[in-house]
């Protein structure tokens, strides 16, 4: 079975300059390569459905894939940890070349007849992944003395006194609107 990730180009390349349109929906990680990330990162299902949808351009020496790449996430919020779902979507500018030559080290690679995408696919869905999600802009967390959710119930927890800094409780300033300007 091919993956649909591998994409047939010869025309392409032999006919430069040409455009190809590609769009398919494939599995994230059909065969398994990436191990789960921790239990408290965001992540990618492996057989979450990806949306491809490219325009690949022949040029001399190599190929330029543009466009976006769709995928949904699953992850916890930050703030009170609830499990959390997302779409992230990836814009996507890039170059395969045949043989990397000292520019292209950021180049992806290509073979004669055909092109991998999954390389290009996995990279743009890892970069956009949210590094610490929230369920809601006003999600209220987790209070760091009991554990409640602030956001289902409140609480009268206060943080302890530092004995060390009891001196500075007394300490008062004047107020600095009393205080004329002279400039």
């Amino acid at each position: 079975m091919s993956s649909p990730y591998l994409v047939a180009i010869s025309q392409l390349v032999r006919n430069s300059p040409a455009t190809m349109s590609v769009a398919f929906d494939a599995p994230f990680d059909e065969p398994r390569e990436f191990e789960p990330r921790g239990a408290g990162e965001t992540d990618v299902a492996p057989d979450a459905p990806v949306r491809v949808n490219l325009r690949l351009e022949s040029f001399s020496g190599g190929l330029r894939a543009t466009g976006t790449v769709a995928a949904p996430w699953f992850g916890f919020c930050r703030r009170c940890s609830k499990p959390i779902e997302g779409q992230v979507e990836a814009t996507i500018n890039e170059r395969f070349v045949l043989e990397r030559g000292p520019e292209d080290d950021l180049a992806y690679l290509y073979e004669h007849d055909e092109v991998d995408l999954a390389p290009l696919v996995h990279d743009a869905v890892f970069l956009e992944l949210p590094l610490a999600p929230v369920c809601r802009d006003d999600c209220r967390g987790l209070c760091p003395y009991c554990g409640i959710d602030r956001n289902e119930a409140s609480c009268d927890c206060r943080a302890p006194s530092d004995s060390r800094w009891a001196t500075l409780d007394g300490l008062r300033f004047a107020d600095e609107s009393d205080e004329s300007s002279t400039e």
